[in-house]
């Protein structure tokens, strides 16, 4: 016996505004943000679609990469990165294989995991959140106690997970940070993955996925708290392996669009005026993860973090914000040396040596660069 899952209301960023329909929420989710871009991508798509998806497969890519349109629709690059790792990615969504996304920490995969599942479905928030407290209702189904211990399990006490409405409505859900749930509940997908239905032992029913349903996860294997995934669970997923920027050219472009895109919404200073500096933050953090210098004559010890893209964009835009409420509005040495110090010193003893090295060895000795190195000395004394 099959069971049927009510779909949930959802707010929209307008709704919750007002009547002016200017969006109050800190972060609107990627279908709301580029709710214009995907209508036109969707008004000009004659490409043959997966059945409940929203856009055809090609159309999917170009939101991902960005174009141009037909009509002259400009659409943004919202992952800068080689064509065929997304192009892989959309096609795995039109089969009836889950999608792993795997890489380092700060290689956007939670980002592309988000605009996937708003292109495809158009709700990105069908979402499981891994932690290592997540428990297996938040995959499977829960229950509302009071209803249970009023009339006992019916469908009305039943609690769906996101994962189980994706199942029902044919839509596209997310397991964020799947190595750090506990092996028993990553488990638990087996099952939904392999034979697409998600049994209800208790009711002696069961929620079988309809066409358009799939899965979207992301993991990587540089955090402490790990969970390996079993081979059979493995198995279910066509992993596909997210790389850090292969330039700094690409690093200080995905930081530049990103920091103005978080700029924007906190009515931050333009981020053109501050490139300089961000070209600096991505030159300190990629060197300093590679252990060599970028002329490559230096060997460098690499501190304890993993200095991604993403803590690269946190660092320009809090120096953003610091120009804006403490500076004169343009982005300075001074105002990124804390963050970069910041992100480098996670281990007291072993990094504070390493970035000491690093700063007279290299940043002292480097052209253009004595602003920087001043600054950096003073938050580091």
């Amino acid at each position: 016996m099959s069971v049927s899952v009510e779909p949930t209301t959802v707010h929209t960023p307008a709704e919750e505004g007002g009547a002016s329909g200017r969006s109050e929420v800190l972060r609107p989710h990627a279908e709301h943000t580029f709710a214009a871009e995907l209508a036109a991508l969707a008004a000009q798509d004659d490409r043959p679609r997966p059945e409940r998806w929203l856009l055809s497969p090609w159309a999917v890519a170009t939101y991902l990469l960005g174009g141009t349109l037909p009509d002259g629709t400009v659409i943004t690059p919202k992952y800068v990165g080689p064509r065929r790792i997304v192009e892989v990615a959309v096609t795995t969504l039109a089969t009836d294989r889950a999608l792993l996304l795997l890489g380092v920490p700060g290689t956007a995969k939670t980002w592309v995991s988000e605009h996937l599942a708003a292109a495809v479905s158009g709700d990105s928030t069908l979402l499981v959140q891994g932690t290592a407290g997540t428990p297996e209702e938040a995959i499977r189904y829960g229950w509302n106690y009071a209803q249970l211990l009023a009339h006992g399990p019916s469908r009305d006490a039943l609690v769906p997970s996101p994962v189980m409405r994706a199942m029902a409505e044919g839509m596209t859900a997310r397991v964020e940070e799947l190595t750090r749930v506990p092996a028993d509940v990553q488990d638990s997908l087996i099952t939904i993955l392999s034979e697409k239905t998600l049994p209800i032992p208790e009711l002696g029913q069961e929620v079988q996925a309809v066409r358009g349903f799939n899965l979207i996860a992301t993991a990587n294997d540089r955090d402490r708290g790990v969970n390996e995934l079993s081979s059979a669970l493995r198995r279910r997923f066509n992993t596909v392996v997210l790389p850090l920027p292969a330039s700094a050219d690409a690093e200080v472009d995905i930081v530049s669009r990103r920091v103005d895109q978080i700029g924007r919404s906190l009515d931050l200073p333009a981020v053109p005026e501050g490139v300089d500096e961000i070209r600096r933050v991505v030159t300190v953090f990629r060197e300093l993860r590679d252990g060599i210098t970028a002329d490559g004559r230096t060997k460098l010890k690499s501190p304890s973090g993993t200095l991604s893209t993403a803590e690269a964009i946190s660092v320009v835009t809090n120096g953003l914000a610091l120009a804006a409420h403490f500076g004169d509005g343009v982005l300075r040495a001074s105002d990124v040396a804390a963050g970069i110090l910041g992100a480098v010193v996670r281990d007291p003893a072993a990094d504070r040596v390493i970035w000491q090295e690093y700063l007279e060895a290299v940043v002292r000795e480097r052209d253009g660069w004595k602003d920087f190195y001043r600054a950096c000395r003073e938050v580091s004394a």
